[in-house]
């Protein structure tokens, strides 16, 4: 008989954004004339940069002429987009990564999720707590993670991200293997200095571990004092893959576009303790599972590396960035500690009390909608993270709301 991968069956089910959605068609049924706001949502609310339109009418032109039609591409990415990456992103910032350290793909969620194939069932992984759910959920299917117990995987080292510590984990106590690490953070917002992360990167130098860099949010940044990549610290190419996407950068998420960068000088070990290049093992990885992306959609990618792109893109992130500013002001001002909105599109608050029961508040006193922090892990609880992601005069009115409620 057909056997079930039983540790698929350890997997809790989608509970967060679920249950989100049926509070809210709850309400919404109950209240049908109340204009509900929606800042839980991590999904861009901004059209596509019109470079990239321009250049994808320009792709699919060429996709109907015999003389430029285009078929299978390279499992890796076209070369003109994986050249425009490591110029723009990489070497004009002074950061040697080459065209071919450079991976084409669908989106950071996938690659972050796959990655985690190429280690051993055996590896201690740590990851951040909160937690972007992919990273724990992938190393659950693989059987890496052991039982679920009190609200955590036993197997599994949660790194604590608190007010008690800014929100930036500490090093591990114990000898961990694989390090998942994302800044600016999902969910939190907070974010990392260089001389921060270079403690991280010593780390796996030292236990010849691996760090997994999801920059997801890189273009927030607006600190220039912050690294907007692991690579620009001494020594993370030897122990560090970043992930990156066009997703929020350049409002990709239903276009779907992201690199994945592995220096060639990356290198993990077999059970005798013999070097294997990462690079190789991810080429590999990636010409049998993976089709490459389109080739309309590449261009559209390599537009946003246009004197025009860089612009129009640079202007969707400051609009979110205001209105990511305009949050954050109000949450202080009504007394509420927070973190993000500054280089992130998030703003963590903290509530003191239970997330679901803040939730509740919010919804059914403001119409708005939130994220409880509790759907991210233990150290979650007691807090909601709200999106800048929608349009001004949303946010503006969610303010507005929220200034109504708690000043009454």
């Amino acid at each position: 008989m057909i056997k079930v991968n039983e540790n698929f069956l350890r997997l809790k089910s989608s509970y967060l954004f679920s249950e989100i959605a049926k509070r809210v068609q709850e309400f919404q049924t109950q209240n049908p004339k109340v204009e509900i706001i929606r800042l839980g949502i991590g999904d861009v609310t901004l059209p596509l940069p019109k470079a990239c339109i321009q250049a994808m009418h320009k792709a699919i032109d060429e996709l109907g002429q015999a003389s430029t039609f285009k078929g299978y591409g390279p499992e890796q990415g076209y070369s003109f987009l994986r050249e425009a990456i490591a110029k723009h992103d990489y070497q004009q910032k002074n950061i040697d990564i080459s065209p071919e350290e450079i991976f084409v793909s669908d989106g950071s969620k996938c690659d972050t999720g796959n990655f985690q194939e190429l280690f051993s069932q055996d590896i201690k992984v740590a990851v951040p707590d909160p937690v972007y759910p992919v990273y724990v959920d992938s190393n659950v299917m693989a059987g890496r993670t052991g039982e679920f117990k009190d609200g955590e995987y036993q197997g599994l080292v949660y790194l604590r991200s608190t007010k008690h510590n800014n929100y930036l984990p500490d090093l591990p106590s114990q000898k961990i293997d694989l390090i998942y690490l994302c800044f600016p953070n999902n969910p939190t917002g907070a974010s990392i200095t260089k001389e921060q992360l270079q403690v991280w990167v010593d780390y796996a130098l030292e236990h010849k571990a691996l760090i997994l860099f999801d920059a997801a949010y890189e273009a927030f940044i607006q600190d220039s004092t912050l690294p907007h990549s692991i690579f620009e610290i001494p020594g993370a190419k030897q122990v560090a893959v970043e992930f990156r996407s066009f997703s929020k950068t350049a409002g990709f998420t239903g276009t779907r576009c992201a690199f994945t960068v592995i220096p060639k000088e990356c290198f993990i070990y077999n059970s005798q303790g013999e070097k294997i290049n990462l690079h190789k093992l991810w080429l590999r990885r990636q010409t049998t599972k993976f089709n490459g992306v389109s080739y309309v959609v590449q261009r559209a990618a390599q537009a946003v590396y246009s004197e025009e792109g860089q612009q129009q893109v640079k202007n969707n992130i400051a609009y979110y960035l205001n209105n990511a500013q305009l949050i954050r002001k109000t949450i202080q001002e009504l007394g509420f500690h927070c973190v993000g909105g500054e280089n992130s599109p998030y703003i963590w608050i903290e509530c003191k009390q239970d997330s679901w029961d803040f939730f509740n508040f919010l919804l059914h006193k403001a119409g708005i909608v939130s994220t409880p922090g509790s759907g991210f892990g233990k150290s979650g609880e007691g807090y909601i993270r709200l999106s800048a992601f929608n349009s001004l005069e949303n946010v503006t009115l969610a303010m507005q709301r929220l200034k109504e409620v708690f000043n009454s």
